[in-house]
């Protein structure tokens, strides 16, 4: 991102207010013959020139060629201040400024103002004049200056570096609603195939059909898996609103999953309307818990359970494992993103075997909600 910042900078290094500025300034300077002698003159209109050459391929030096041509300005001045120095110092401002977003690197630029300044200590210790004048000069018109670029490129980076991130969190959220709908849906289809393929009265070519399904079922379930893998980049999906859910939800859920062929039965303990988030969750850890029910331990008998008492709400998904282990895709992530939004709300989450059984378990507490 930085270095595209660069390159476009490289493109175009002076924007057109910067251009039209520095032309009325080099006519200013150069209607001033008559105060400048002739190889002045065309030292003063061929600086800003320099520097304005150099500012796409070598801004450090640019910077270095205005540090120059603000400490001559400052020896060249005496008892006033000619128009001519004014619309060099302005003309060397602006370039400084162009140059600090084209460099933003702090060392280099030191060192092209140290160098301006060792000049101008050298010139007022050989005319006998005091230096300092050179020096402030030099700060006014080169170091300011470059500190306001640098600051305009940084602040261009950080609007970059803000959409990049934000695109990736987009990105990552479409990954985490694409798992919890999408990957569902196909679960489910996969276990209506499978449950079709076994009927007794089906013959022989719907029965090959019905096995083709279930295995593009499977297919696309793993093509879906390394979809998201990319779309995550590697890193936990970012939790976002959704709609409001309840208990009824849950029940619905459990309804369709059953339909399709899923042997799943509910309990309910408590009250029956859960909180907005609390319900929006307990959605998400059963559809996730039913989604690896149907994957990996296909016919066996899932049990679901709802317990709200004392400020908070379990949500317990318990399966035989199977006798046979069937890998599925996923490699996990669901399970993982899902501990992690399960804590973010507050709530503890754990998976995993336990007694014969494979157990999901989540408690959400009510914090907040009323």
């Amino acid at each position: 991102m930085t270095s595209r910042i660069r390159r476009a900078a490289a493109r175009s290094p002076v924007p057109p207010w910067a251009s039209v500025l520095l032309v009325g300034l080099l006519a200013v300077v150069a209607m001033s013959h008559d105060e400048l002698a002739g190889w002045a003159l065309v030292a003063a209109l061929l600086a800003p020139v320099a520097g304005v050459a150099l500012l796409g391929p070598y801004p450090v030096v640019a910077l270095g060629v205005c540090a120059v041509t603000s400490v001559t300005v400052a020896l060249s001045m005496t008892d006033n201040v000619p128009v001519w120095s004014s619309a060099l110092c302005v003309a060397v401002f602006v370039i400084s400024l162009l140059a600090g977003r084209g460099a933003p690197k702090v060392a280099p630029a030191l060192g092209a103002c140290a160098a301006g300044v060792v000049l101008d200590v050298v010139f007022g210790l050989v005319r006998g004049e005091v230096w300092g004048v050179g020096a402030l000069l030099l700060g006014l018109t080169v170091a300011l200056p470059w500190l306001l670029g640098r600051s305009a490129h940084q602040q261009a980076e950080l609007v970059v570096v803000t959409a990049e991130r934000a695109m990736l969190q987009e990105r990552a959220r479409i990954a985490h609603d694409m798992h919890d709908t999408l990957g569902h849906e196909l679960s489910l289809l996969a276990l209506r195939a499978g449950a079709l393929e076994m009927a007794s009265d089906l013959d022989e070519r719907h029965r090959r059909a019905a096995a083709e399904l279930r295995e593009g079922a499977g297919l696309a379930t793993e093509r879906l898996a390394e979809v998201l893998a990319l779309l995550r980049d590697g890193g936990p999906a970012p939790l976002s609103p959704a709609p409001a859910r309840d208990a009824e939800d849950v029940r619905a859920l459990v309804d369709r999953a059953s339909g399709a062929g899923l042997p799943v039965s509910l309990e309910r303990h408590g009250v029956g309307h859960l909180p907005p988030v609390v319900g929006r969750v307990a959605h998400r850890v059963v559809q996730e818990a039913l989604t690896n029910a149907a994957k990996h331990a296909a016919g066996e008998a899932v049990r679901v359970r709802l317990a709200t008492s004392d400020g908070a709400t379990v949500v317990t998904v318990v399966n035989p494992l199977p006798r046979r282990v069937r890998r599925g895709a996923g490699g996990g992530a669901g399970l993982a993103a899902l501990r992690e939004y399960v804590s973010q709300h507050g709530g503890t989450f754990r998976a995993g075997p336990r007694g014969g059984e494979f157990e999901v378990v989540a408690t959400l507490p009510h914090v907040g909600e009323s």
